[in-house]
């Protein structure tokens, strides 16, 4: 069976604050290693009201509290906007307070406006990235213990790291430096096969990965009919579209008619951006992953169920965990 983990947006509502929805993250978390999921990732975003996930060590380490065997970690640190050394004092200092459950996924993009990112006050940027990360490596390898800087506590924790990327760059990276990589087909699947194969035809192997490991973002949103999964999924839809019209506001409850909310040319962008969604009741769940799979053959999925209720965002999480369990049965029957 693939592996299935959770990318969470610690989503604020007009229904809840900040407080709440990093409580909501927690509670899901915690729920998710009752069902199978193997990670809970949150991810880096600055100036958006509507997700409280900024200050993301921070989160992580809530989330990481409130549950007991999920990894918890960065999906992910935009390392455009941080000093490296900076980020392995944090990571060093999750990894000792849950060992061996803190994973570090690294973005090059910065996750924000520009006039955000001047805000952030860094003078390097993406063109350093790889220099960044094998700087994060140096910090957290047992020889940084004899370095003259160190990232305190960060020294012999060899925290995981991760490449993400929406484009074929971060597959070539992640293949050279021999790490996991993670696409973020949820929002960007034009290049997803593309990527895949060039990260799997260039891999090295690297002390920390024997062999390619890829790691695809989904949205999935489960319910039990496939109509009323419809009907939860409108929530994102309506995000996406508020997203183009530079409107960073709060998660919305959803709608019946999602046609009423955004014009032909919004409908037309989100549509493009979700086209690898899968949406609907678990049978169609179930199809969906493992259509999705056979055509990948992707190692793991990163979930992203955009739902506005925590109820039944909980719920669609159970659901899907389900559904996957028997698609890899389906799959397993196929072959026999």
């Amino acid at each position: 069976m693939t592996t299935l983990s959770i990318l969470d947006l610690v989503r604020v509502t007009d229904a809840t604050d900040p407080r709440a929805a990093m409580d909501n993250a927690r509670d899901l978390a915690a729920h998710a290693e009752g069902w199978g999921y193997r990670r809970f990732w949150i991810a880096e975003h600055h100036n958006m009201p509507g997700i409280a996930s900024a200050a993301t060590a921070v989160v992580i380490a809530h989330v990481a509290a409130g549950s007991s065997t999920i990894r918890v970690g960065a999906g992910g640190i935009m390392l455009p906007n941080h000093a490296p050394l900076i980020v392995a004092e944090q990571f060093g200092t999750l990894a000792h307070l849950f060992p061996g459950r803190i994973d570090l996924g690294l973005g090059r993009a910065p996750g924000t406006d520009q006039l955000t990112v001047r805000a952030l006050r860094r003078t390097s940027g993406a063109d350093t990235f790889p220099h960044d990360v094998r700087e994060l490596q140096a910090y957290f390898s047992p020889e940084a213990a004899d370095r003259q800087v160190q990232a305190v506590p960060a020294a012999s924790t060899e925290v995981p790291l991760w490449i993400l990327g929406s484009s074929t760059y971060g597959a070539q990276l992640a293949a050279e430096f021999g790490l996991p990589y993670a696409f973020a087909s949820h929002f960007a699947p034009d290049l997803l096969l593309t990527a895949l194969q060039i990260y799997r035809s260039h891999f090295k192997p690297s002390a920390q990965l024997a062999r390619p490991h890829a790691m695809i973002g989904v949205n999935i949103i489960a319910a039990e009919t496939d109509d009323e999964a419809r009907r939860l999924a409108t929530t994102q839809q309506m995000s996406f579209a508020d997203l183009f019209r530079g409107a960073r506001g709060l998660s919305k409850p959803p709608i019946d008619d999602i046609d009423s909310y955004w014009s032909p040319r919004e409908r037309a962008q989100a549509m493009t951006m979700l086209q690898r969604s899968i949406v609907g009741s678990p049978e169609t769940v179930a199809q969906g992953i493992d259509r999705l799979v056979a055509e990948t053959g992707a190692d793991e999925l990163m979930i992203v169920s955009d739902v506005y209720d925590h109820a039944q965002r909980l719920r669609s999480f159970e659901l899907i965990a389900s559904a996957a369990s028997q698609a890899a049965g389906s799959m397993a029957e196929g072959v026999g």
